[in-house]
């Protein structure tokens, strides 16, 4: 995140207005929300997912999977929407998923999701949106 220019930039005192204190907490200062905590979690009707921040459209619905870990789970982001960057907190490598249009930290992606992309895009639901079809 840090060095890029975004299409959607704020000051840090714009963001805590725009942002709650969690939707802050995980995404400009890199938390994570706790397990099974949103509703999003269970949201199964068609539609899109969005950044929270900006209204960037990042997950379709046909993508969400159950993964177990109480976290919404992806396989595959829609074309452009999210970047991504190395993470080396918390004592080992993950890679950080983020809004390629504003920065925003959404969550990590592993190797251990199902076929046909083995990708488990693990976001945290409160830096989502549900936009139903």
């Amino acid at each position: 995140m840090a060095g890029k220019a975004y299409a959607v930039t704020h000051s840090d005192a714009e963001w805590r207005q725009i942002l709650t204190p969690d939707q802050y907490d995980v995404m400009r200062a890199h938390g994570t929300e706790a397990p099974e905590s949103c509703a999003l979690l269970l949201e199964k009707r068609p539609g899109r997912f969005s950044c929270t921040a900006c209204n960037q459209p990042l997950f379709a619905s046909q993508e969400k999977f159950e993964s177990g870990t109480g976290w919404p789970s992806f396989n595959d982001p829609i074309e452009g929407a999210v970047e991504t960057s190395v993470d080396g907190t918390l004592g080992m490598v993950r890679t950080e998923v983020h809004c390629a249009n504003c920065g925003s930290h959404l969550g990590h992606v592993f190797d251990d999701g199902p076929p046909p992309t083995h990708l488990r895009y693990c976001i945290n639901g409160i830096a989502m949106n549900f936009v139903p079809d």
